[in-house]
């Protein structure tokens, strides 16, 4: 038997858990999984909602560790991880993604020489400037099995020197949940009836980065780009930000409704019937990708190239006339871009446990 210790904390690798955790669930006679909620997003509807409406299971351990800057939340999750791992003596511990959470977890487990396996591992950006860029270099470099969701990806790692040997090419984990779950919002769901929108006649917005929010002048130049499109403008606004449009004293133009944090499910409704979207989350464009929905990247690059390289991503930065002509051309893109198949066939969750198991 063998078993697994996966850190978790942030809304995006939530998503990703449940995937995988589904996968384990079929497998119990093999595997078993301990989840270790780092308390990264402490927002109750950034946090605990997801457990709710994607049924994952309740974490076994809860550190109740957030709000505090990138020093200071690595290292108390570092110290509180490595706890629970002595306790635990896992043969793996499971990281996904680019957060504080992941390379905290990653470092624990590498410290007490447990091998760990990094899902969405080989993303770059390469802006250094970006905590997340730092975060992935070093949790795929400490990692013992690298699971890759493109192609891109694993150039990258071969670029870097690592072992070709640790690398197993198994698409995107959030495919597989974009296929499951997209199956199910259209049930009952009158949530574009509650904010008075109709499909195909709204964008939807999303922007939480640190280089966009914390800095008055970007945010500022995004929402006077956002300003010139001609339909209402959804904005399910992340904590941070408010924080920060409080703090600047930042006017929020009139075509933009704000609404509070949502639920995954919430939000795949919105994407699926949005004529566009327009973000600075890396999941948030693929998952526009994955709904046949143009998107704009409001990052001045973006760890998805494949997706700029098929047209169906626009990077603007934070140009004003970037983001207007953007808003402009997203809406012609021709559908046939998103027909091919970028990210796998919708089995990586599987793929990841076979590999685990096989290890």
């Amino acid at each position: 038997m063998i078993k697994i210790v996966t850190i978790i904390g942030a809304r995006p690798q939530f998503i990703k858990a449940a995937v995988v955790s589904r996968a384990i669930a079929s497998r119990s006679e093999e595997i078993i999984e301990v989840i270790v909620h780092t308390g990264q997003h402490f927002d109750s509807n950034m946090s605990d909602i997801f457990f709710d409406e994607l049924d994952i299971p309740k974490p076994d351990y809860h550190l109740g560790v957030g709000g505090g800057s990138h020093g200071q939340n690595t290292g108390r999750m570092l110290e509180k991880i490595e706890d629970v791992l002595l306790n635990e003596k896992p043969n793996y511990v499971l990281v996904y993604g680019d957060t504080d959470s992941t390379l905290a977890g990653t470092l624990a487990a590498v410290k007490l020489h447990i091998p760990v396996a990094h899902v969405e591992a080989g993303l770059r950006s390469f802006n250094r400037k970006m905590p997340e860029e730092i975060n992935r270099i070093l949790t795929d470099h400490a990692s013992e099995i690298l699971f890759t969701p493109t192609l891109t990806a694993v150039k990258n790692l071969n670029n870097e020197g690592i072992d070709s040997s640790k690398i197993k090419q198994v698409g995107d984990v959030m495919y597989d949940a974009a296929i499951y779950y997209g199956k199910k919002v259209e049930q009952n769901n009158t949530l574009l009836q509650e904010l008075k929108i109709e499909s195909k006649k709204y964008a939807l917005v999303t922007l939480h980065r640190a280089e966009n929010v914390d800095d008055k002048n970007r945010l500022s130049s995004i929402l006077k780009g956002l300003n010139h499109y001609k339909n209402k403008i959804i904005w399910p606004l992340h904590p941070r930000t408010k924080k920060r449009l409080e703090s600047f004293g930042i006017a929020i133009p009139q075509n933009i409704s704000i609404v509070d944090p949502i639920g995954y499910l919430d939000m795949i409704l919105l994407e699926k019937n949005a004529e566009l979207i327009a973000t600075d989350s890396g999941g948030v464009q693929k998952e526009a990708y994955f709904h046949k929905v143009p998107c704009i990247t409001l990052r001045d690059q973006t760890e998805w190239i494949e997706l700029v390289e098929q047209g169906a991503n626009i990077i603007t930065g934070a140009n004003t006339n970037a983001i207007s002509d953007a808003l402009t051309k997203a809406v012609t893109v021709n559908s046939i871009i998103f027909e091919t198949p970028l990210y796998g066939n919708g089995t990586s969750g599987q793929q990841i446990v076979d590999a685990l198991i096989q290890k």
